[in-house]
């Protein structure tokens, strides 16, 4: 049987903190590098006994280390997940799995080259309540999607360097991917300045899918209440997932037709057990186990790519006033790159 991999965590602020503590508590961290001191006090903190450095070369040129979990600011991704690769090593990216789209193919690219796991953290694609709620899509227990709400909303840290955007919707996006099962054919966004000239603090994001399905995901941090809600509508059901309150309802409601006229039917709502798995457990797990057993992540390197698309383009229709943007895909099942560049609007950070 394979021993357990050994596993290095870039970064310990913001994010990587959290990556540290899950590791430490499964017992799963080889090592941490931070380049500051505040850092390297927060991991010797967190797992004490585990080696800490201030240089993450020390851990590229470790041969012991199988794997590294990057959580450091996004702009470093690319040049921190290509030294790992090229040293042997499988990659787990914190989202975005880089800024530029170009970037992250290249990614996708080395890693396949070199026989290399690359993951990104999307970490709601690991929530009990999302993998149930697809199972109940998949199983049409909701009938045929038609459309998918997604709002997350809050009077919360409001962010000088990056907008609302490209902060909290990546989460909304690869949810609304994972559960409609297929890439849009377009996206369309809006939003408001208020607080920082030319940086989103509201912004609507709609997708339209080939086959007719829309979404739209709603983010804000000035808002007077937090909310994290998920609603999927289906021809035959609807089902609402509050990730403030941990519920996941299913509602018998639909519309049904009766002398060619529309008439609502609405049933009650059922509370669905979804189970109590903690999601950064579950990712940090899903990681460790495709390197033990070679086997695709499901949020693995392309599907990296797909969000990061999807974010330029809406943060060009955005730029744009609303005006849509195509989105297409080439015949490797990458989307093809933009014909334009992206510069304004704020650098994109790690979560």
């Amino acid at each position: 049987m394979k021993a357990e991999p050994r596993i290095a965590v870039l970064g310990c602020g913001g994010w990587g903190k959290n990556i540290v503590r899950t590791l430490g508590r499964i017992n799963a961290v080889a090592a941490v590098a931070d380049p500051s001191e505040a850092g390297q006090a927060t991991a010797q903190q967190l797992v004490p006994g585990v080696p800490v450095h201030a240089d993450p070369g020390a851990i590229f040129d470790d041969p012991a280390i199988d794997a590294v979990m990057i959580a450091t600011p996004a702009e470093t991704h690319y040049e921190q997940a290509k030294r790992a690769l090229a040293a042997g090593k499988d990659v787990f990216v914190e989202k975005p799995l880089t800024i530029d789209v170009a970037e992250s193919r290249d990614l996708v690219r080395q890693a396949t080259v070199a026989g290399r796991i690359l993951m990104v953290g999307h970490l709601l694609e690991y929530h009990p309540a999302i993998l149930k709620l697809k199972e109940m899509i998949d199983a049409g227990e909701l009938g045929k999607i038609r459309y998918v709400i997604s709002n997350r909303l809050n009077l919360g840290k409001i962010r000088t360097e990056e907008n609302a955007l490209w902060s909290f919707a990546p989460h909304d996006i690869a949810v609304i991917l994972r559960l409609v099962g297929s890439n849009p054919i377009e996206v369309v966004a809006t939003g408001g300045s208020y607080v920082s000239p030319n940086i989103a603090d509201v912004t609507v994001t709609q997708l339209l899918f080939a086959d007719g399905v829309r979404s739209h995901v709603f983010v804000s941090w000035l808002h007077p209440f937090k909310e994290q809600r998920l609603v999927v509508v289906g021809s035959k059901k609807m089902a609402s997932f509050d990730d403030v309150a941990k519920k996941l309802v299913l509602y018998d409601q639909r519309v049904d037709w009766h002398e060619g006229q529309p008439v609502p039917v609405k049933g009650e709502g059922v509370e669905v057990e979804f189970g109590s798995a903690e999601p950064l457990i579950e990712e940090c797990l899903h990681f460790i186990e495709c390197v033990k057993t070679r086997s695709t992540p499901r949020t693995d390197g392309l599907n990296g790519v797909r969000v990061l698309q999807i974010l330029h383009g809406a943060q060009q229709s955005l730029m744009r006033n609303g005006q849509p943007t195509a989105i297409r895909l080439d015949e490797a099942g990458l989307f093809e790159p933009y014909m334009f560049e992206v510069k304004s609007e704020g650098a994109v950070h790690a979560r």
